[in-house]
């Protein structure tokens, strides 16, 4: 059975306690902790969803990276409204939140791709991420290409690369509960500060 979410259990600033939620499931659901689904819409209202793995949380926002080609990245750059959800199984929890994206700075992007594998850096400019590929090979092809142009350097991140941040607006944190009685919790910004209101299940 899970164990009742109280609001005298969570923190007043959302962002603290969905970094506590993130720290617990990574000891508890290893597998990835930090997979976050991603909600994006079109200029006509038409959405689209998929996973991405969130790279960061602070007072800012949740941060992602992406393409600049990218389908969401596109639909970001004319309708930055967006939602997420993320679910840890073993724990029975998920976080949902709603917000507007905002493209990171370059040096911020940078620094995250700096970090990154040698192998992920080279996918970067090897992959326009959802235009149309004739087929494997190409793509196999250009990642060679890019694997013996940055042969013995650094990779630079290019420039159709980097991240956004999710500005919060609204959260819900919901802990299952026996017989679907499940504890959920909506924070709403309101000016600098953060409500808390319980939902019904």
């Amino acid at each position: 059975m899970s164990p009742a979410l109280a609001e005298g259990s969570l923190d007043r600033n959302p962002i603290v306690q969905l970094r506590c939620w993130i720290a617990e499931a990574a000891g508890a659901d290893p597998g990835e902790p930090n997979a976050m689904s991603l909600a994006t819409a079109s200029t006509d209202g038409k959405p689209a969803v998929r996973y991405v793995l969130l790279r960061g949380v602070d007072e800012r926002g949740l941060r992602f990276y992406t393409s600049y080609f990218s389908r969401k990245a596109r639909q970001l750059e004319s309708n930055p409204f967006v939602a997420a959800a993320v679910y840890w199984r073993r724990l029975e929890r998920q976080v949902l939140v709603e917000g507007e994206a905002q493209m990171l700075s370059e040096d911020e992007s940078d620094a995250y791709f700096a970090s990154r594998p040698r192998g992920h850096q080279l996918a970067a400019w090897a992959s326009e991420q959802s235009e149309p590929l004739a087929s494997r090979d190409v793509l196999e092809e250009r990642f060679a290409h890019f694997e013996e142009r940055f042969a013995g350097q650094e990779v630079p991140r290019p420039h159709s690369w980097g991240g956004f941040a999710i500005v919060p607006q609204r959260f819900e944190f919901w802990q299952s509960r026996a017989d679907r009685m499940h504890d959920r919790f909506e924070y709403r910004r309101d000016g600098g500060a953060w409500t808390i209101r319980r939902l019904q299940p």
